[in-house]
């Protein structure tokens, strides 16, 4: 009789853990109500992979969280290098939250320039987790460190756990028909492993993400499954730790229903898809690619059987052509790009308002200008969407407020262009496109009802009787051109982008049409119905911090902050940024103080100005990163005391 000996792989999946994920009992287990951890390593360390699994775990714990990725532009930079850090921040609480957290209690540093990135963001006595193989004299030289800050007490101040974990993790898989250089890939899922011990995470979604990820390479997953459970059991069994903690879901910061996981962009695909469906129309997205705005391309690309289809053109400009032509012949129009993409398809937005055909021109903002700095977030495009056209081109804008929020602003861009046939500007940004929070999945009944009527037949009647289509003849409430679909008898009309004579659609030249067309066209965006601005103000303050997109956050919880140190203040926080809500003039002449957060140099402010005349005062910051709550809450206090 012979022995029959499985594989390495079997030997994974044969393995009993669940006996291990319990908490030792000779460990103290401590009670915490929030943590801010940050993954950092180079771009090929699987940072963003590493911090994306503890993020949907704590998802299905039911924490309120909030996340900050940051990487290099760079496709692969230069390894060990200070460019070259990626890393990855969660911000996970028993009760709401609002930001990823200004200062990590917890870094997991995977190399010398991970660690010299990002040591100078900690406080005194957080917990700081290196990879002590990565510290060769060759590294940390590679980064400035003449000696090693593991051993010459420059980290004092923290608790520092010193931890081999490239070592751990080859070990660990010494049974793999693997390479050394192909097991130490998988000391992300070892730090993992070690991470979602300590703080008690759920375990079994990120055994079925690998078994998924790797299905062709069972053996790989097996090992990466391995060398995450090697992490969890060294935690358990080493003396360097011995205290885990748990946070425990924020059951009361939610609201009845079902809620999953979710980035801007994927919040604002869904968005876009959920506008197509509840319009009655196919969706249609002309692309090019582009940093941050690339993934709702990647995402509307896999939902064909909801009737959405995507061309991924040759450059911005054939994108958004492809789009208007979608727009033209009755598709619900999408074209996604950032700042650089913007200028490129400036001609064809402006086309888009002579026409006035309703077209979704998605923004997800980034440093510039020019290139800029493609991973990094701003806010600096507001001006551009407002004016970056020639002529008088007026266009609304709208803008999201946090990742989930990106499904609602994209149903209510798509409200506004289909109502109005104009295209419609949706300013998100980096920060909220890549940056997540748990999202309540909205029942169907919730949604808006988007269908339009397209026309049917003649709407106007020549004086010698005859019935006629008039391509320009307006809606007397909205002013919105009828909506024809090409080949439709009897409904030909004449496109392009010379000024069109009112009603007929006819080429004109005449000043007096012109005048009007330009007004009318004004006066159609200046009518759109938006809500009434909503003000938070319980105390009657005399300071009102206004503002608009991703601010949202660092604005609320600053204010939280004051708020319970006794200080006045109210806050209100614009959707609608063309129009502006009917009573935003009113909201302002109430307070003595108005304060616009804004992270370009003030473009909001100079709106709020011309507009109504206000003295606002303008904070800004163009760093690439969201604001901390703490510096608003300074700046705030400030404004307050002045």
């Amino acid at each position: 009789m012979t022995s029959q000996v499985s594989s390495p792989a079997e030997q994974a999946d044969e393995s009993v853990v669940g006996e291990q994920r319990k908490a030792a009992g000779t460990k103290d287990v401590r009670r915490l109500d929030r943590v801010i951890i940050r993954f950092a390593g180079d771009s090929g360390d699987g940072m963003q992979l590493t911090g994306d699994r503890f993020t949907s775990e704590t998802a299905s714990f039911g924490n309120d969280l909030s996340t900050l990725p940051n990487f290099p532009a760079e496709i692969r930079a230069p390894a060990g290098t200070l460019p070259g850090v990626s890393s990855f921040q969660l911000h996970f609480a028993d009760h709401d939250i609002l930001t990823p957290g200004d200062a990590p209690n917890v870094l997991v540093a995977m190399n010398p320039a991970a660690l010299k990135a990002n040591i100078g963001d900690l406080p005194r006595g957080a917990e700081v987790i290196v990879n002590t193989d990565e510290f060769t004299k060759r590294a940390m030289q590679k980064v400035g460190y003449e000696t090693s800050p593991l051993e010459d007490g420059s980290l004092d101040g923290y608790h520092v756990h010193p931890v081999p974990l490239t070592t751990l993790t080859v070990e660990a898989l010494k049974d793999f028909d693997l390479s050394r250089k192909e097991a130490e890939r998988s000391k992300n899922m070892f730090a993992l492993g070690l991470l979602s011990w300590m703080y008690h995470r759920p375990t079994e979604g990120t055994e079925r993400f690998l078994r998924s990820k790797f299905a062709k390479k069972p053996d790989i997953a097996a090992a990466n499954i391995a060398a995450f459970r090697a992490g969890w059991n060294f935690g358990e069994t080493t003396e360097d730790f011995a205290v885990s903690y748990e946070v425990a879901p924020a059951a009361a910061a939610f609201p009845p229903g079902v809620y999953r996981n979710i980035s801007g962009n994927l919040a604002l695909s869904y968005g876009l898809v959920a506008a197509s469906r509840q319009a009655d129309l196919p969706l249609y997205l002309g692309s090019y690619p582009i940093t941050p705005a690339s993934d709702i391309l990647h995402e509307l690309s896999k939902h064909k059987n909801f009737g959405v289809r995507t061309f991924q053109a040759e450059d911005e400009i054939a994108g958004i052509g492809a789009a208007l032509g979608a727009a033209f012949g009755g598709s619900l129009a999408v074209t996604t790009t950032s700042g650089p993409g913007v200028a490129l398809k400036s001609e064809t937005i402006g086309l888009a308002v002579s026409l006035e055909l309703p077209l979704l021109v998605v923004d997800i903002q980034r440093g510039g200008p020019s290139t800029g700095l493609p991973t990094k977030t701003e806010q600096a495009d507001l001006l551009q969407a407002m004016f970056g056209r020639n002529g008088e081109a007026p266009v609304p804008v709208v803008a999201p407020r946090t990742p989930a929020d990106c499904f609602d602003a994209a149903l209510e861009a798509a409200r506004i262009a289909l109502t109005y046939r104009t295209p419609v500007f949706l300013l998100s940004d980096g920060y909220l496109a890549n940056g997540s929070e748990p999202w309540r999945i909205p029942d169907l009944e919730e949604l808006p009802d988007l269908r339009v009527q397209f026309a049917q037949g003649p709407n106007h009647t020549l004086d010698d009787g005859t019935e006629v289509f008039w391509p320009y003849k307006r809606d007397p409430q909205t002013l919105a051109r009828p909506w024809a679909i090409p080949g439709t008898p009897g409904l030909e009309h004449r496109i392009g982008g010379i000024e069109k004579e009112d009603g007929t659609g006819n080429i004109s030249y005449a000043p007096a049409n012109h005048d009007f067309m330009v007004r009318i066209r004004q006066a159609k965006v200046d009518g759109i119905e938006v809500p009434d601005l909503e003000v938070d103000d319980p105390d009657s303050a005399r300071t009102l911090v206004l503002g608009w997109g991703s601010t949202y956050g660092p604005i609320t919880a600053a204010v939280r902050r004051l708020r319970r140190a006794g200080e006045s203040i109210a806050q209100a926080h614009l959707r609608h940024l063309n129009p502006f809500p009917k009573n935003l003039g009113a909201v302002l002449g109430r307070y003595d103080k108005v304060v616009i957060p804004e992270m370009n140099l003030g473009q909001l402010a100079t709106l709020i100005r011309a507009k109504y005349l206000v003295d606002a005062h303008s904070y800004n910051q163009v760093n690439g990163m969201p604001f901390k709550a703490e510096q608003l809450a300074a700046a705030l206090k400030e404004a307050i005391d002045g």
